[in-house]
C-alpha cells in the first residue's frame, strides 16, 4: 500500500463505508427490560406479612421456579470441559456441538439438505436472534430501516432486539379472539405497510408456543403462513420454538416439518431452539440456530469478532442429548404439564377470556377489573398484585399497547405453588371491584 504512514485510512474500500445518517440520534431510547425487577415488589408483601408464603407467576425461568438443570447433566458438563480444556474454539462451538445438535437432538435426515455444518451454537436465545435479524437484513434486502414482523402482542425482547440493530419492528395484525395469530391475509397488509413508507419485511417471526400468549399454532399452519410469507417476498422466516418441548403432546419434529417446503424454500428458514426453558437452563446461556449455508458463513464470520457460545454451555446441551432430551427435560416438562392439567379448570370457571396452549403461560383478559379500578391498562396491576396479595404476574400492556388489558401468567411451577398462585390473582382481581 503506497500511502503514507502519517495518513489516515479507512479500514475497508470507500464504495464499502458505512453511509452517514442520522438515524441514530432520532431512535426511540431502548428501555431496560422490566422482566427483571417485576418479583422485586413481592418484597414488600412479605415485610407487611412475614411468614405468609408469596407466589411468583411471572417467571420464565424453570431454573428459578423449578429445579432447572439436574445436577447429574451439570457434573457430566464440567466433565466434559475438564477434558476439553479452555483453549479457543470456532465461533459456531465446536464439531462434536453441532453433530450433537443434528444427531442426537434432532436427528435430521441428511437428505433434506441440513446437517452440523447448518448449526450455530449461541449465547443463549438472545444472542441466537440478534444473530438471526442481521443476516435477514443483510442477506434479505441489504438494507438497514427494514421491517422484522412479529405478532400483534410480541415478547418484550422481539421489540426492541431489532430495532437496537438497525432494523423496524412491525406488529402484525391479529385478533385477540383468536390468540393474535397470524393470518395470510395479514402478513400480506404487512408487506404492503411496509412498502408505504419505502421499506421491505425482512423477515418474519413464529414462535410456537408463544410468549406471552402460550398461543400454540398447528405444525400445517406454521407451514402456511410460511410459505405465505416466502410468496409475499418475506426473504426469511424464522422459527423459535423454544418452548416447543414443554408440551403434553409432541414436540416440534425437524425432519416431517422440512419436508413441507422445497429444497429452495428451506434456504429461507431458520430454526431457533435449546436448553434455556425446556431444561430450566436459563443462566447456562446455550441456543443453537439451524439456517442455510449462507446464513450459517455470514453468521460464523462477525462471530468470530463479536460473541461465541462458551464450551461449558454447548457440553451442557450436550450432556443432555446424550441421556436423551425427552429424559432430561422432565423435571421441567413434567411439573409444568400438570400445572397447565390443574389450571385450565380454574381459568374457565373464572369466566376470564383466556389463551393457554402449551409451553409455559397463560394469558388472561383482566379488562373489567382495571376499569372498574379507573386504570387504563394492566402496568399498574403487576405492582398492585405483588405488594398487597403476594402474587408476581406480568402485565401484557409490557408487551405492546394490544395487550393492555391482559396479563401473562406462568405456570411452569409445582401444582401446588400455581394454583396458590390463581387463588392469589383471583382475591386481587375481585378486590378491584370492592
Amino acid at each position: 500500500m503506497n500511502i503514507s504512514n502519517t495518513t489516515p485510512v479507512y479500514a475497508v474500500a470507500d464504495t464499502n463505508l458505512v453511509p452517514v445518517s442520522g438515524y441514530l440520534k432520532d431512535m426511540q431510547a431502548i428501555p431496560a427490560s422490566r422482566m427483571f425487577l417485576i418479583n422485586k415488589s413481592l418484597k414488600v408483601y412479605q415485610e407487611k406479612n412475614p411468614g405468609s408464603p408469596v407466589f411468583d407467576a411471572s417467571q420464565g425461568d424453570g431454573g428459578a421456579s423449578l429445579p432447572g438443570v439436574p445436577r447429574a447433566i451439570l457434573e457430566r458438563a464440567t466433565e466434559m470441559q475438564i477434558e476439553h480444556g479452555t483453549a479457543y474454539d470456532m465461533p459456531f462451538g465446536t464439531d462434536a456441538y453441532r453433530k450433537s445438535v443434528v444427531e442426537k437432538y434432532w436427528k435430521l435426515d441428511p437428505a433434506l439438505g441440513f446437517g452440523p455444518a447448518n448449526v450455530i451454537g449461541t449465547c443463549g436465545g438472545r444472542d441466537g436472534l440478534i444473530k438471526a435479524y442481521q443476516a435477514m437484513l443483510s442477506l434479505g434486502h441489504g438494507r438497514q430501516g427494514d421491517v422484522i414482523a412479529v405478532s400483534r402482542v410480541p415478547w418484550i425482547s422481539y421489540n426492541w432486539g431489532p430495532y437496537g440493530i438497525g432494523a423496524n419492528v412491525m406488529w402484525s395484525p391479529g385478533d385477540p379472539d383468536n390468540g393474535w395469530a397470524y393470518s395470510e391475509d395479514g402478513i400480506r397488509a404487512s408487506v404492503e405497510f411496509a412498502a408505504s413508507s419505502g421499506r421491505k419485511v425482512a423477515g418474519l417471526v413464529i414462535t410456537n408456543p408463544d410468549n406471552p400468549t402460550g398461543l400454540t399454532t398447528p405444525v400445517d399452519r406454521q407451514v402456511t403462513l410460511a410459505k405465505a410469507a416466502l410468496a409475499a417476498g418475506i426473504p426469511f422466516v424464522l422459527f423459535d420454538w423454544m418452548y416447543h418441548y414443554v408440551t403434553d403432546e409432541q414436540p416440534m419434529e425437524l425432519n416431517s416439518f422440512l419436508g413441507n417446503f422445497t429444497p429452495e424454500e428451506r434456504k429461507h428458514l431458520m430454526f431457533l431452539d435449546g436448553i434455556t426453558k425446556s431444561l430450566g437452563g436459563s443462566n447456562i446461556r446455550n441456543c443453537h440456530l439451524i439456517a442455510s449455508e449462507d446464513v450459517v458463513k455470514f453468521t460464523v464470520a462477525r462471530a468470530s469478532h463479536t460473541v461465541m457460545p462458551t464450551f461449558y454451555s454447548l457440553a451442557v446441551a450436550m450432556a443432555a442429548y446424550e441421556i436423551g432430551y425427552a429424559e432430561a427435560s422432565k423435571t421441567i416438562v413434567e411439573p409444568t404439564n400438570a400445572s397447565r392439567k390443574a389450571l385450565k379448570p380454574l381459568l374457565e370457571q373464572s369466566g376470564m377470556q383466556h389463551i393457554i396452549g402449551k409451553g409455559y403461560y397463560a394469558f388472561m383478559n383482566v379488562g373489567e377489573y382495571l376499569r372498574a379500578k379507573g386504570w387504563a391498562d394492566s402496568e399498574p396491576l403487576g405492582q398492585y398484585l405483588a405488594e398487597n396479595y403476594g402474587v408476581a404476574i406480568v402485565p401484557g400492556a409490557f408487551f405492546s399497547p394490544f395487550g393492555n388489558d391482559w396479563i401473562r401468567f406462568s405456570y411452569a411451577t409445582p401444582v401446588e405453588r400455581t394454583t396458590g398462585a390463581f387463588s392469589r390473582l383471583m382475591d386481587g382481581l375481585n378486590s378491584l371491584k370492592g
